[in-house]
Parts: structure tokens; sequence; C-alpha cells
């Protein structure tokens, strides 16, 4: 039982980081704007967070350092992508290439630091029940944050007047600036807000997930989260759900491997990323499904005007 306590425990862990991700880029698709630098905007707020958590030693700074690279970084992807016109897709791929390089660029120096061991986090009281406290209640401020923010933002998305506009913009620009709305300028925002979200999924990594710097740790995370907008068909709560799902299969191969299942260790890695293949390939199936979910005018440009 404790085995599993912990494992659940882990399983949260990752799919912290997972749903971060995936809720920013919830953000921008809502939006119409499809944004595959993810893996890129991660790995340069890992080394951003990393690097000033060495310094600074400050943990809340260090999540600050990687929002904000991620935020600029997503900034300059949405001038070319909303302003430029270029291809979003092309546009993505080149982020997350720039990421991965400037990123291994720039962590150099720091492969060799080590960060201050964090104090320990529990919830008092709920922390000592039997198998549910080591479970659910020791966990990173940030695990409770993220359900918090899901729930926020399902509510900004269905029943604020401002998440409606977001979601007119995804639906039909032309519409949203015929009636006035500014497409452009909420596009923009919602790539920045998207790409902070991102940055702090990146940061997470670097200091509290995985607590050093190495070149790539992201590690597909990025690919992964993308993934999980498509699984949940653009919901919020289904992102959360789908990110624990994601974590528990990533924790899975450990837990194995902790009870002696005699399984090839390359396959378990492999674990993750076949189960995202294979969502993937189920949901997709059903076209008529994701057309129906998908923001309509998710990928293609505005053009006012036009």
């Amino acid at each position: 039982m404790d085995a599993i306590a912990l494992l659940i425990a882990a399983s949260l862990n990752a799919g912290t980081l997972l749903a971060l991700a995936a809720l920013g880029l919830l953000i921008n698709e809502r939006a119409g704007i499809v944004n595959l630098g993810a893996e890129g905007l991660m790995l340069v707020a890992a080394i951003a967070g990393f690097a000033t958590a060495v310094h600074t030693g400050s943990e809340g700074l260090a999540f600050a350092a990687g929002m904000g690279a991620g935020a600029l970084l997503a900034g300059l992807f949405g001038l070319l992508v909303i302003w430029l016109n270029t291809n979003q897709y092309a546009a993505g791929l080149a982020l997350s290439l720039f990421g991965s390089g400037f990123s291994a660029f720039v962590g150099l120096r720091y492969t060799s630091e080590k960060l201050a061991p964090r104090s320990h986090v529990e919830i008092p009281l709920l922390a000592d029940i039997p198998f549910v406290g080591p479970a659910l209640f020791k966990q990173h401020p940030l695990v409770y944050g993220a359900m918090a923010l899901t729930a926020a933002l399902a509510w900004f998305l269905y029943r604020s007047r401002a998440g409606l506009v977001l979601r007119a913009v995804g639906e039909s620009p032309e519409s949203a600036h015929a009636l006035g709305y500014p497409v452009r300028w909420i596009r923009l925002g919602a790539v920045m807000a998207g790409g902070s979200l991102c940055g702090l999924a990146g940061a997470y990594v670097s200091t509290v997930y995985t607590p050093l710097w190495v070149e790539g740790m992201i590690a597909g995370k990025g690919w992964i989260a993308l993934a999980l907008t498509t699984f949940a068909t653009w919901r919020p709560a289904r992102i959360l759900l789908g990110a624990y799902l994601f974590g528990f299969v990533t924790m899975l191969q450990f837990y194995l491997q902790g009870q002696g299942v005699e399984v090839a260790s390359q396959f378990l890695s492999m674990l993750p990323y076949l189960s995202t293949i294979v969502v993937l390939v189920l949901i997709s199936s059903n076209a008529g499904f994701i057309r129906a979910n998908m923001p309509a005018s998710l990928g293609k440009p505005f053009f006012p005007g036009s």
C-alpha cells in the first residue's frame, strides 16, 4: 500500500507539469493559434528557472523567470504568425529547434550546478492520514495550483465575457473583428499567456521535478502536452485528467521495476510516448468528433479587412 501511495503521489507530480503546459496550449488554441514550439519554450524556461534558482536561491523567482522567458519567446512567435502571417506550423517547429539549441548553449555552465535542498512540504493533519496522506497531501504547492488553475480556466472560458470573446476569436475571427474586437491583440495576449504557462512548466521541471539542468531534459514532454489538448478535446478538466493519466503511465515504469517485474527497461521508457500515439490514433479515427470540438479557425491566418 505504501508503494501504491507513492505511485499516486509521483503520478500527480509528473502530471502537474504536463497539465500546466497543456493548459497554456489550450489558451493558444482556443484563440485559433497552434504553437508547436512548446518543447523549445519549456527548455528555455527550464534553464532560465534553474539559473535563477542557482543565483538567487528563490524558487518563486525561478518560476517567475521561467514564465517570463516563456512569455517572451511566445510573444516573438506571436508577432511572426499573427502580424507577419508566417505559417504557424513552420514557425512553431522553428521555435522548438531554436529553444533546444539555445538552452543547450546557455546551460553549458550549469550542468554541474546543484540546488539547495528544498524544505519538505505537507498539509498539516491531512498528511498524517494513512495511505491518503502520503498519496495526496505531501505535494508541492504548484500541484494544487494546477488544480485551481484548471477550475479557474474552465470558469473563464465558459462563464466570463472575456472567455466568450476568446472562444469567438478562435471560432470566427472575421465575425469578432466585425463586432469591433481587436482580434490580433487578443490572439497575442492568448499566445503570451500560454507561453508563460509553458514556461512555468519548464521551470517546474528543472527546479522541482528533477532539480538539476541537463541538455534536452524536457524529453518530449512538450509534445505530449500538445497531444493532450487534442486528447482532451480542448476542455480544461479533461486536460487535467489526461495529464494525470500520462503521469501515471510515466511513473508506472519505476513502480514495476521496484516490484521486480521483468520487463525490458527500454519498453517501459516507451510507455508514455506509445500511449500518446495510441490515444491520438483512437481519437483521430473519428474525424467528426474532432471537428465538432476543435476551434473552427485553429491554425488559420487572419487578415483584417480581407
